[in-house]
């Protein structure tokens, strides 16, 4: 259950970061969009640079 929650955070945390559409990204797709974001990123261009 600890995995599904940590999702859900990670899902809410990309939301208010800008990341919009999110509910596709995997988990490490959301860290890396996240870790984009943190250092700058636009957060639609963190979202393609994650998805590859």
């Amino acid at each position: 259950m600890a995995d599904r929650d940590e999702l859900h955070d990670l899902r809410q945390r990309a939301h208010k970061a800008g990341i919009e559409g999110n509910s596709k990204m995997t988990e490490e797709q959301l860290r890396e969009a996240l870790k984009q974001v943190g250092k700058g990123a636009e957060p639609m261009h963190a979202k393609r640079g994650a998805k590859g």
